[in-house]
């Protein structure tokens, strides 16, 4: 592939990962869309994009997914939408990524790993940032809000750990959003309202079609091409994309402590991506 063609793609992908967090804000903020509702069509409109991306391929891919990585994918999806009800983009974004790259680096370390000094001085710095931004204070993000944010990204992570699993990551991540859209209309049925606006409604099935499940095809597009280092070095854009698009089309300011706890949180996180052993580097990810 053609760097050009390259960069253009992974730049796509990194703007439809950011926009999830700002079209769910402007669904949930300026609409007031209910959040059990824009799950619901998030994960039904991207599970529709994903097997019809599939249909397209010959010979066709074999069934895949499971009931595990649905339930991890229904948990991130609606914690994130909860979340947002009370959070900006920018922070809520930087919560998310803070959550999930940490989460990553847990099953390493229960392995026995030993991280290098760098590794670790990454991880302290991460944790001093994500600790800046949840002291109590009059800019600090709604308690709730952040947990459920956390708690998104812990399960986005536990749904990123069992892509091994499978041959075909996008036949899996079909039949995972498939599984868990189910589980999100039961989820509606519980807590959800019907009432939503035309344009509530555009945002969310854009987030799933768009954002999510053609995101998620373009992803697995460049992963191989750019190795795991380099692909976890340009996600450290995500947060700042998003936060970005919530100061230009919602309006938010960003205060001295988020912006301290972003550079603290995405300066931690790129030290320990760049400070693993040399052979990791260029090895391509499989997930």
């Amino acid at each position: 592939m053609p760097l050009s063609r390259l960069q253009l793609l992974t730049l796509l992908t990194l703007m439809a990962f950011a926009a999830n967090s700002l079209l769910c804000r402007l669904a949930l903020f300026d609409e007031r869309m209910d959040p059990a509702l824009f799950t619901l069509l998030r994960l039904t409109s991207g599970a529709l994009m994903l097997f019809l991306l599939c249909a397209t391929r010959r010979p066709s891919p074999p069934r895949q997914g499971d009931w595990g990585g649905a339930l991890a994918l229904i948990t991130y999806a609606a914690a994130f939408s909860f979340a947002y009800l009370t959070l900006t983009t920018g922070t809520g974004a930087l919560l998310l990524f803070a959550a999930v790259q940490l989460s990553m680096l847990i099953p390493p370390l229960l392995r026995g790993e030993r991280l290098p000094p760098r590794q670790w001085g990454g991880l302290l710095l991460a944790m001093a940032g994500l600790i800046v931004l949840l002291l109590p204070g009059i800019t600090a993000p709604d308690p709730l809000g952040a947990v459920l944010m956390m708690a998104a990204g812990i399960a986005w992570a536990c749904y990123s750990l069992r892509a091994p699993r499978f041959s075909d990551p996008l036949a899996a991540n079909a039949g995972h959003f498939l599984r868990a859209s189910l589980l999100a209309a039961l989820l509606y049925l519980l807590l959800g309202r019907l009432e939503a606006s035309p344009t509530a409604i555009g945002y969310a099935l854009a987030s799933g079609a768009l954002a999510s499940g053609l995101g998620y095809a373009l992803w697995y597009r460049v992963l191989p091409q750019l190795g795991r280092t380099l692909a976890a070095s340009v996600q450290l854009l995500v947060p700042l994309l998003a936060a970005l698009g919530g100061l230009i089309w919602l309006d938010e300011s960003w205060s001295w402590r988020l912006l301290l706890s972003t550079l603290g949180i995405v300066g931690g996180i790129a030290l320990v991506i760049w400070g693993r052993p040399g052979a990791e580097r260029n090895a391509p990810d499989k997930t």
